[in-house]
């Protein structure tokens, strides 16, 4: 199983603080007090970088998820006709 197939290169890429990889940081900062500062620096990496990933997964599933609606809302134009006042 691919985790983000080709056809979501043509997303634009979620900005680099986004929320996902700040509360994946937060978490490893949380988790780690008696850690050193090097693998605190390393996990916050980690986590950046898994957070920014599954940010990405899940915007690729978004987009994926409008393209199919709106494609079945142009095919079926009558069951979406809007209200007449």
């Amino acid at each position: 199983m691919v985790f983000l197939p080709d056809e979501s290169r043509s997303l634009p890429p979620p900005p680099l603080l986004n929320k996902g990889s700040v509360w994946e940081r937060w978490g490893q900062f949380l988790s780690l007090p008696a850690a050193g500062v090097h693998r605190q620096v390393l996990f916050a990496t980690l986590g950046c970088f898994v957070g920014y990933q599954l940010v990405k997964r899940a915007e690729y599933v978004h987009a994926k998820v409008d393209r199919e609606m709106f494609e079945y809302i142009r095919h079926h134009p009558v069951d979406f006709n809007a209200a007449t006042g």
